[in-house]
């Protein structure tokens, strides 16, 4: 179980806390963390080993033995020139590690080079280890790329009826996996299927980087993925999943879908200290779509995301949606930057997805040239087919954002309600978004019920009743049901 703690993020929750801050403006508080943070991020990709960073020198390079037996992926046969194809000696090496698991299980150590393999197969009680240079390279031609059913949550391959594509990497049914290093990489080589993707060439829909499937007890560290396919890493129906110090990047142009992370019908989930930057959402919270959602019934809950810096020219920095049929509930995302991206925050569903987006925390956000801020949409009408009901109409309500700063922000919040689905309790305390577009209904609001707590800035939309610091009704709200939104500006 994720614990859920209240000041958790260190130095994070110093640096924002009013009492604690040792900085006298948020101006300039906001220009320290924007240096200190992407000069950090750079340092740590090139110096972070097994999560603690070396200050000069050469780092040592031997792997951490992590399982009793360790094995090397060249015993296998492999060789790492980038043209040699490896898919049977990661199967070989695989093999090796499943007859071990009543021993503790085994590691595969991946050399420093360049690996290319088709997809292939992880097992449990098992540790991927990929040393500083080490490069996993997708192979590109889709012919050695298996089919495989469509997820029983979508009913569909998501792009195309039928069945999809592998994942580069790929488990289900595990138990105890890690995929660490010493910030080596997984390729996915995507340009040709983005390629093929805008050219309509492909018939089935594109595999992820690393999707495992009904597993627990998984542990993602000290990685950089790249230029996925399609979304770069999706646990799907998990339990017991951490993901921490992990790079993650795409073009933030011409990259289609390729989603950074996206938990779907995941429970209790960590996701801290990491860095995206990709060509769609950076993090996407799932639990299926429509009909088929609503059938599989697995929520995505206990969920904190935190410690991370962002970047979606595209999409959002994190978003819940917009399948989630199955339900998103208790989720904590703190201590977050967003910079230079079409939307920070989204919430987007619409009729037809049934399930619920309940009981929703974000606090100390940093948003820097960002178009949107804050966004919550019910009229994301992308469907599997005909055959949803368009009366199964989703919940939202118990949402609050807490301590948002920003700068070059041109829309901060616009929460789009409808009448057939109301955005109830929605709560903003303690917001300052520096603007770009000086004009009114800047704060959009429809359909929404909430309350505003001490100072917001932009003044917030008449839907929400205003409280002051010490928690004093100042004025009620005059309409929940004004529609205020203004796609123009």
């Amino acid at each position: 179980m994720v614990e859920n703690t209240g000041q958790g993020g260190g130095i994070w929750f110093q640096l924002f806390h009013p009492k604690t801050a040792p900085f006298a403006s948020h101006k300039t508080l906001f220009v320290f963390l924007w240096v200190a943070t992407l000069a950090s991020v750079l340092v740590w990709q090139r110096t972070t080993i097994s999560g603690f960073l070396v200050l000069g020198g050469v780092p040592v390079r031997t792997p951490p033995k992590l399982r009793p037996v360790v094995f090397c992926l060249t015993e296998f046969g492999g060789v790492g020139d980038g043209v040699t194809l490896n898919t049977e000696a990661f199967e070989r090496g695989v093999g090796a590690i499943s007859k071990l698991g009543d021993k503790g299980g085994g590691q595969l150590n991946v050399p420093p080079g360049r690996w290319l393999t088709a997809p292939f197969n992880l097992t449990s009680h098992m540790t991927l280890f990929l040393a500083r240079d080490a490069v996993i390279l997708a192979v590109q031609d889709e012919k050695y790329w298996p089919l495989m059913p469509a997820l029983p949550s979508y009913g569909y391959g998501r792009e195309h009826p039928g069945p999809r594509y592998s994942s580069l990497i790929h488990g289900q049914n595990l138990v105890d996996v890690v995929i660490t290093g010493h910030n080596g990489t997984i390729n996915g080589q995507g340009q040709t299927w983005w390629t093929k993707y805008r050219q309509k060439l492909l018939n089935h829909t594109r595999g992820p980087l690393v999707q495992i499937l009904w597993s627990s007890n998984i542990v993602i560290s000290n990685i950089t993925l790249r230029d996925s396919p399609f979304w770069t890493l999706h646990p799907y129906d998990c339990k017991n999943v951490t993901v921490k110090k992990v790079t993650i990047l795409a073009p933030v142009s011409h990259a289609p879908n390729t989603d950074g992370i996206d938990p779907d019908s995941c429970e209790d989930m960590l996701i801290e200290d990491c860095y995206i930057s990709v060509g769609d959402d950076a993090i996407a919270i799932k639990s299926g779509w429509d009909q088929y959602g609503i059938t599989y019934g697995r929520p995505s809950k206990n969920i904190v995301i935190r410690n991370l810096v962002v970047r979606s020219n595209v999409s959002a920095g994190i978003s819940i949606g917009s399948e989630m049929s199955g339900g998103v509930s208790n989720v904590l995302v703190e201590n977050i930057l967003v910079w230079e991206s079409r939307r920070a925050m989204r919430i987007k569903t619409a009729p037809g997805r049934g399930g619920y987006v309940r009981q929703i925390t974000y606090k100390n956000l940093m948003l820097k040239n960002v178009r949107v801020g804050i966004v919550i949409k019910t009229d994301y009408n992308e469907h599997p087919g005909a055959g949803y009901d368009p009366r199964a109409l989703p919940i939202l309500r118990d949402i609050s954002f807490m301590n948002i700063r920003g700068q070059g922000v041109r829309v901060p919040v616009r929460i789009q309600g409808s009448e057939q689905i109301p955005v109830r309790n929605v709560t903003f305390q303690d917001m300052k978004v520096g603007i770009t577009y000086k004009k009114k209904h800047i704060f959009q609001c429809a359909f929404v019920q909430g309350q505003a707590i001490g100072t917001i800035f932009p003044s917030p939309c008449d839907s929400f009743d205003r409280y002051n610091e010490q928690g004093q009704l100042v004025k009620h709200a005059a309409s929940q049901n004004v529609t205020d939104i203004d796609y123009e500006i």
